[in-house]
């Protein structure tokens, strides 16, 4: 299998700014506390997986006062950049690719993507061009390539229910084999916590 790098994307968990639509049901410390949760559970979920140091995505940049009281374990910090969330996911996935490794881009919001998952999605892109792991809204919880197009992060209407369907078909439409693995839930909305696990 070729060196995969776990690319995590994630918002600093600040009270106000981070998981803002769990504030209604949750307050503002603690939608930010759920989201630092969910940030380190996901940067050890990456870990555990085994495909080499993972790499947190992060804005604002590492240097900020918003990183100061985390830091994820075993996981290297980049910067996200400038640009719509599009141009930053092609910017990261673009630079590992270019780097001669196969590249998971992940948020933090989907706890059913655990290591087996992200193991499995590594080792598709062995057999297929690109993997991708939607979610119940219509966004996607995971995407892996071994190969860039921009196609697949420009004129995207991010955070709405046509996310997942729309880069299906742009994949499609560059002639490149897909993988479509297990529809997950990911925790946006109040009526999303139900699927947090309990305990």
């Amino acid at each position: 299998m070729a060196p995969t790098r776990i690319v995590i994307f994630a918002k600093a968990p600040v009270a106000g700014a981070a998981k803002t639509r769990l504030i209604p049901a949750l307050g503002e410390e603690g939608a930010a506390g759920l989201a630092g949760q969910m940030l380190a559970e996901t940067a050890a979920v990456a870990v555990a997986a085994e495909l080499g140091e993972p790499e947190l995505c992060a804005t604002p940049a590492p240097g900020s006062p918003d990183w100061a009281s985390f830091r994820p374990p075993g996981a290297r910090m980049t910067d996200q950049g400038t640009g719509d969330l599009g141009e930053r996911l092609a910017r990261a996935a673009w630079r590992v690719l270019a780097a001669g490794e196969q590249v998971l881009l992940i948020g933090t919001d989907c706890p059913g993507l655990d290591a087996a998952r992200l193991r499995a999605a590594a080792e598709q892109l062995s057999r297929h061009d690109a993997v991708i792991h939607p979610t119940r809204d219509g966004g996607y919880a995971l995407l892996g390539l071994r190969r860039f197009d921009p196609l697949l992060f420009s004129g995207i209407a991010w955070s709405t229910a046509t996310v997942a369907a729309e880069t299906i078909a742009r994949v499609r439409a560059l002639g490149w084999s897909l993988h479509i693995g297990d529809t997950l839930h990911d925790i946006d909305e109040p009526e999303d916590l139900a699927a947090l696990p309990r305990g």
